[in-house]
């Protein structure tokens, strides 16, 4: 049998906390170049358009945490160890 494959343009990004409990929501998106600044990265959040394991995220300074997985538009980020 044929089998379709959907074809997703989502594309998947990491981070590692590098020994780190955490980072919080803002400094994860200017860190990953999903924001040019912090007021840039307070407006996606506020406006909701940021995702947290598929639903909208919306404390600017939400702690993120390894296992966690953030979407904003087409990008995703995974925070690992």
């Amino acid at each position: 049998t044929e089998r379709e494959t959907a074809v997703t343009s989502m594309e998947k990004l990491t981070f590692s906390l590098n020994g780190s409990e955490y980072i919080e929501l803002t400094s994860l998106l200017k860190y990953m170049g999903l924001a040019a600044n912090g007021a840039q990265a307070q407006s996606l959040v506020t406006e909701g358009r940021v995702l947290r394991a598929g639903a909208i995220e919306l404390r600017k300074r939400a702690k993120l945490r390894i296992g966690d997985c953030i979407t904003v538009g087409d990008v995703s980020v995974e925070v690992l160890a």
